[in-house]
């Protein structure tokens, strides 16, 4: 092929990325406005990171077509990614700032945990299925989480060695509430966790840690999540 039609060919595929990433970021902050504005999330800073993370990269390439969908998607395993409304809810419980540093159990394809880094200092995540925590890992770096530290693990026993956290988010269901997640929850912490039994409607709990050490437990609304799993 001549010069002239190699740059005509190239020009082509460039501006059909092009419209393809226009029409991702259009549907992205549509999410944000029909699912989230819509039904009460306020918080500026969980609205911000959820028009900044590319969604549709944390899904398999086949369900990128409803990667900004309210719905939940399947990413192997036997794991989902959470829909959106679910993601922010529980990212605006926690009352963020930039100086937080965070813990999440279960992380997945690594999309919720892109979402805190958009709004913390540190986020540390723990994934039980090794081809999940080791896909999430690149994907996190790939995309330029630095700030995002990923381990291997049972979440159920937490990340002691980096622990006082500011925040715990749990992103499958436990029978209760682990006690070394609370351990590790600084004093004045939040922590969010759905509590009830595997294949049946949770509830998700918000957790808060007094400054005396003591800690308050109150339901926030239904859910239904994967189960926790791990030695506990």
């Amino acid at each position: 092929m001549p010069r002239a039609g190699w740059l005509a060919a190239l020009l082509a595929i460039t501006a059909v990325r092009a419209s393809a990433q226009d029409a991702r970021t259009a549907a992205r902050l549509a999410m944000v406005e029909e699912q989230l504005v819509r039904h009460g999330i306020t918080d500026g800073a969980t609205l911000r990171a959820m028009r900044t993370v590319p969604r549709h990269l944390f899904v398999p390439e086949d369900l990128r077509p409803l990667a900004y969908a309210n719905r939940p998607l399947p990413i192997g395993s036997d794991q989902t990614i959470s829909q959106p409304f679910i993601v922010a809810y529980m990212t605006a419980q926690l009352h963020l700032t930039p100086r937080s540093r965070v813990l999440e159990v279960g992380t997945g394809s690594g999309y919720q945990a892109a979402v805190l880094a958009e709004i913390a200092a540190e986020v540390y995540t723990i994934e039980i299925v090794a081809p999940l925590a080791d896909s999430a890992a690149a994907r996190l770096v790939r995309l330029g989480y630095g700030r995002v530290h990923t381990r291997t693990g049972d979440g159920y026993v937490g990340w002691p060695e980096a622990a006082p956290f500011d925040a715990v988010i749990v992103t499958a269901a436990a029978y209760s509430v682990p006690p070394p997640l609370v351990r590790q929850l600084r004093p004045g912490g939040r922590m969010v966790i759905p509590v009830g039994a595997a294949g049946a409607v949770q509830e998700l709990m918000l957790v808060e840690k007094a400054a005396d050490g003591r800690t308050t437990t109150r339901s926030l609304l239904p859910v239904r999540f994967v189960p926790l799993t791990g030695r506990r």
